[in-house]
């Protein structure tokens, strides 16, 4: 069972300093898993970020393996730069990564991760991880390739030449912020009216809205969510509630605001102010909807659905605005 664990350091630290304190650091990862059915299968040390896709045998929690280092580490960064306090802003952050493709695609989200942080111009130029040990073109140090590779291919050769391929290409713009809320690497925001601008933690389902909208916060995946369910009402000539009648308005809201709250995207509040609409006046329509067994069947969509046919229904509005059609044509 592969699991992407990470921690976030403090403003004003840095976890790769020096050579020597990127060395503890090393050594401590790779320590943690010398224990029978364990396997290190990639590290990544950044300056304020620290990544490991760690193989733990069934049932052995990832917590496990991350108390054997957080606290290891903290004391190595606290000699290294003399500064007491906090290493680390927030408890290590754990996801489970299913077998196959989802492992693939985290290992290339981190090999170009210093890329994308900025820190060099080719992934395989970055020292402080364990790509260029893995692709054979540094010596491991004690970081085990083989047992690495062979996670994924019973040949080190074989499992060397897919992954160079599997991660070949730079991931784009919309997969790297996508990929940054759903790890919790960075907050969505958004205005969600005139007097909040919050920052919150959201999951896969909703940064995958973040990610694809427009302005690429909150904002933006309330109007994709707003779009989905004009389309599960058949009500798609019209391209937001604000062009409806009252009650139809209210109905879309209230489904909206259920949908963003099902999938964590926000709380009711930012919704009731998004829209310029009092919250008790929302919540109260909101139960009439979870009420009534049309309703239901739409809340009852996964959210990876949701995600998934509001940004397919949003690429088809773009396409129809681009050629030239007037108003966006309805995806067949």
């Amino acid at each position: 069972m592969t699991w992407h664990i990470a921690w976030r350091a403090c403003a004003g630290r840095n976890l790769v300093a020096n050579e020597q304190l990127f060395e503890q650091i090393r050594h401590r990862l790779i320590a943690a898993h010398r224990a029978p059915g364990r396997v290190l299968l990639h590290f990544l040390v950044t300056p304020n970020e620290i990544h490991l896709l760690s193989a733990l045998p069934r049932g052995e929690e990832p917590g496990i393996v991350a108390r054997k280092i957080a606290n290891i580490v903290a004391r190595f960064v606290h000699r290294a730069d003399g500064i007491p306090g906090f290493v680390f802003a927030a408890p290590y952050q754990a996801r489970r990564i299913e077998p196959g493709r989802a492992e693939w695609d985290e290992f290339r989200m981190l090999a170009w991760r210093p890329v994308v942080l900025g820190l060099c111009t080719a992934m395989t130029y970055y020292s402080f991880s364990s790509l260029r040990s893995t692709l054979g073109l540094a010596r491991p140090h004690g970081f085990n390739v083989p047992a690495a590779l062979r996670q994924s291919s019973g040949l080190v050769g074989d499992a060397r030449n897919a992954l160079r391929d599997r991660i070949a290409s730079r991931p784009s713009a919309v997969e790297v912020r996508e990929w940054e809320l759903s790890r919790h690497l960075v907050l969505a925001t958004g205005s969600v009216g005139p007097r909040s601008a919050p920052a919150r933690m959201v999951g896969a389902a909703a940064a995958a809205l973040v990610a694809a909208s427009d302005s690429q916060d909150i904002d933006g995946a309330i109007r994709l969510l707003e779009r989905w369910v004009l389309e599960k009402l058949d009500l798609r000539r019209h391209t937001g509630s604000d062009e409806l009648p009252r009650a139809a308005a209210a109905h879309v809201r209230a489904l909206i605001a259920c949908v963003a709250m099902n999938i964590g995207l926000c709380s009711l509040s930012s919704i009731a102010r998004f829209f310029g609409k009092s919250k008790a006046t929302l919540s109260e329509r909101m139960s009439v909807c979870r009420r009534d067994p049309t309703d239901q069947r739409i809340l009852d969509v996964a959210g990876s659905r949701i995600a998934e046919e509001a940004i397919a229904l949003q690429g088809a509005l773009d396409r129809g605005l681009e050629v030239g059609q007037g108003r966006p044509a309805h995806p067949s």
